[in-house]
C-alpha cells in the first residue's frame, strides 16, 4: 500500500544547502529531490517540450516506481485547444517515453476558458489517444464544479476513457486576504474554484495549495488527510502534491502530509530517508 507524495519541482532555490545539498549537477538534482518525495508534477513540461536526452535523465535518477504527472505543453492545451495538435503531441510523447513506467499520467491542464460547452473537443481528443497512457484532467471553468449537470458530462467523459479528475484544490488560499507577496502573486494567478474530492479511478491525484504560513496549510489540508486515507482502505494508489505560495517548505509539508496520513493507515509504506543537505561530520 503506497502513497505517493510531491511537489511542484524538484528543483527550488530555497531548499538549496537548507533540504537539499549545494551545489548539485542537473543530473543529481532530480535523485536528491526523490529522497524526499515519490512523485513530482512536470509543470516545465507547459512551456516547452523537453530533449529525448533531458527525459532519460530524469528516468536515470529515480527508480521505476516514481511517479511523474506531465503537464502537456501549453501549445497543444491553451493554444490549439486540443485541436490540430496531432503532430506537437507526437513528439511530446516521443521525448518523454525514456520515463516508462515512471510517466503516471499525462495532465491535460484546460484555461479556465474552457467550458461545459468544449467537452465535444474534449471528448474526441481523448478518444483518440491510445489507452497505454493515462490521462487526467485538470480543468477551471467554474461550470465544472458549480453546474451539477456539466459536472456530470465531464465525469462521464472521463470514466468512458479511463481518466482522472484532476481537483486543484484552492480553497484553504483564498479563505483571507494574502498576506505576502508570494500569496498575493498566487491570489491573482490560481483558479478560485471549489473543493472537489470525487475519484474517478483507481489512481486519484490532488492538488492541494496552501499559504506560506505552516499552520494554516496544515489545517487547510485536514479534510484530504482523512479522503487519502479512505482511499487506501479501498486499495486506490493515491498521488498528493502539496504547493504553497512560495514552497519555501514544500518537502517538508509533503512528507508532513504523508505522515498524517500513515497514522490513520499505518500499513501504508513510509517515503525513503532523505538525503542530507551537509555530509555528516565527525564531530
Amino acid at each position: 500500500m503506497r502513497l505517493h507524495v510531491g511537489c511542484a519541482m524538484w528543483a527550488h532555490a530555497p531548499w538549496q544547502g537548507r533540504l537539499l545539498p549545494h551545489p548539485l549537477s542537473p543530473k543529481e538534482r532530480l535523485r536528491a529531490y526523490a529522497s524526499w518525495c515519490n512523485a513530482v508534477e512536470g509543470n516545465t513540461t507547459f512551456y516547452a517540450t523537453p530533449s529525448r536526452d533531458a527525459v532519460e535523465s530524469w528516468a536515470e535518477q529515480t527508480d521505476p516506481d516514481f511517479r511523474f504527472v506531465v503537464k502537456l505543453p501549453k501549445t497543444i492545451t491553451h493554444e490549439r485547444r486540443l485541436t490540430g495538435a496531432d503532430e506537437d503531441l507526437r513528439a511530446f510523447l516521443t521525448a518523454v517515453e525514456p520515463l516508462g513506467p515512471r510517466n503516471h499520467a499525462l495532465w491535460i491542464q484546460l484555461p479556465g476558458s474552457f467550458a461545459p460547452s468544449d467537452l465535444g473537443t474534449l471528448a474526441a481528443f481523448l478518444r483518440r489517444q491510445p489507452r497505454t497512457h493515462r490521462w487526467a484532467v485538470e480543468v477551471r471553468h467554474r461550470a465544472f464544479f458549480e453546474d451539477a449537470r456539466s459536472a456530470g458530462w465531464l465525469e462521464r467523459l472521463l470514466t468512458e476513457v479511463g481518466a482522472e479528475w484532476i481537483p486543484f484544490d484552492t480553497v484553504t488560499m483564498f479563505q483571507s486576504p494574502p498576506t505576502s507577496d508570494a500569496e498575493r502573486d498566487a491570489w491573482t494567478k490560481k483558479p478560485r474554484v471549489p473543493r472537489r474530492s470525487a475519484a474517478l479511478t483507481d489512481q486519484p491525484i490532488v492538488r492541494y495549495l496552501g499559504r506560506d504560513d505552516t499552520a494554516r496549510t496544515v489545517e487547510g489540508w485536514r479534510p484530504w488527510v482523512g479522503q487519502v486515507a479512505e482511499w487506501l482502505r479501498e486499495g486506490r494508489s493515491p498521488t498528493v502534491f502539496i504547493h504553497t505560495p512560495d514552497n519555501a517548505d514544500a518537502l517538508t509539508l509533503a512528507r508532513r502530509f504523508h505522515e498524517e496520513v500513515r497514522e490513520q493507515v499505518p500499513e501504508a509504506e513510509p517515503l525513503p530517508e532523505p538525503i542530507p543537505a551537509e555530509p555528516p561530520t565527525l564531530f
